[in-house]
């Protein structure tokens, strides 16, 4: 079902918003569930996605790090080298974990943390369950690799946690590398 569903099925044209970066209060709030079918819910599913299509490296984005307490993210690991299992671009409201396992660590950064990178141990296998936009279609996503390693980190977000609250230590975290 999730394969289904694209974007352009909300019907309203995204707008690119500011992202905001750590310590803003908002990336550290617990994220109210929301109303998959209200239009301002659906609005900002759009701007979520034209967030991230214009974010240089962007595969995810969750509603907090657009300033809004909102359970909900867009995600899309099309282009990723490190992608093996991909459900192409979408958004998911109220996104919960149903199942984990085979727990790896691996580097992350993050948009609202711009100047570090980070190892985190995260399921390298991951089933999640929430609700498209615009719709009450419940979807069940089984997933693995860097698919997996994103939706966690955006369900984290929605939790009012940063990769910076899963790292073992200052040891695991590195300032991010600039390519000219």
């Amino acid at each position: 079902m999730i394969t289904d569903w694209s974007p352009a099925r909300l019907d309203v044209q995204g707008a690119v918003l500011e992202v905001v970066r750590a310590p803003h209060p908002v990336l550290a709030t617990e994220s109210a569930e929301v109303d998959p079918l209200d239009p301002d819910m659906i609005q900002l599913a759009a701007d979520l996605v034209a967030t991230m299509r214009v974010s240089p490296g962007c595969v995810g984005l969750a509603a907090p790090q657009v300033g809004v307490a909102a359970q909900m993210f867009s995600l899309d690991v099309t282009n990723h080298p490190k992608t093996r299992t991909c459900h192409g671009v979408f958004v998911l409201c109220n996104a919960v974990v149903v199942e984990a396992s085979r727990n790896e660590k691996a580097r992350e950064g993050c948009m609202s943390v711009p100047d570090f990178t980070g190892d985190v141990k995260r399921a390298t296998r991951l089933t999640v369950a929430g609700v498209l936009p615009g719709t009450t279609d419940q979807v069940t996503i089984t997933t693995d690799a860097f698919e997996a390693r994103a939706l966690q980190h955006e369900i984290d977000h929605c939790s009012g946690k940063l990769f910076l609250d899963r790292v073992a230590g200052a040891h695991a975290v590195y300032p991010r590398k600039t390519y000219l």
